[in-house]
C-alpha cells in the first residue's frame, strides 16, 4: 500500500467514525426528546382518570407518561339509595378511609384509558374544596 492510498484510507476511517458519532448524537438528542414530551404537566389542580375496569378517580396525577404513575389526595363518587325514598345520590369519599389507609394508587400505565383534568369551577372541584379540612 502507498503512502497516498494509506492516507486516503485513514481520512475514509475518520470520516466514518465522525458519522457513526454524528448518528450517535442524533439518536440520544431524539430519545431525549421523547423523553422530555412524555412528561405532561397538568395546569388544574386536580385531574380525572378513567382506568380499564370502568372505575373513575380525582386526584393530583404525578409521573403521568411514565413507568409508575400515581395519585395522590384520592377522591371517589359512590351512589347511594336512600331506603326511604328510593331517590339515589352521589357522595364523594375521599380515599384514606378504607381499612388499609391508603395514601395514593400507584396505577398500571396501560390500565389508564384516559386523564382529563377536572375545571376549577366544576362540582367535582367544589365537593373537593368542601371535604378539605
Amino acid at each position: 500500500m502507498t503512502k497516498q492510498q494509506r492516507g486516503f484510507s485513514t481520512i475514509f476511517q475518520l470520516v466514518w467514525i465522525l458519522v457513526g458519532l454524528l448518528l450517535a448524537a442524533v439518536a440520544a438528542l431524539h430519545l431525549y426528546s421523547r423523553y422530555r414530551e412524555s412528561r405532561v404537566e397538568f395546569s388544574t389542580p386536580f385531574q380525572a382518570i378513567l382506568l380499564s375496569n370502568g372505575s373513575v378517580y380525582f386526584g393530583h396525577l404525578q409521573n403521568y407518561g411514565s413507568a409508575h404513575p400515581e395519585l395522590v389526595d384520592v377522591y371517589y363518587i359512590v351512589t347511594q339509595t336512600n331506603p326511604d325514598t328510593k331517590q339515589t345520590g352521589n357522595v364523594l369519599v375521599k380515599r384514606g378511609k378504607e381499612l388499609h389507609a391508603p395514601d395514593r394508587m400507584y396505577i398500571n400505565p396501560s390500565q389508564l384509558l384516559f386523564v382529563e383534568p377536572v375545571g376549577p369551577d366544576s362540582k367535582v372541584a367544589q365537593l373537593i374544596a368542601q371535604a378539605k379540612p
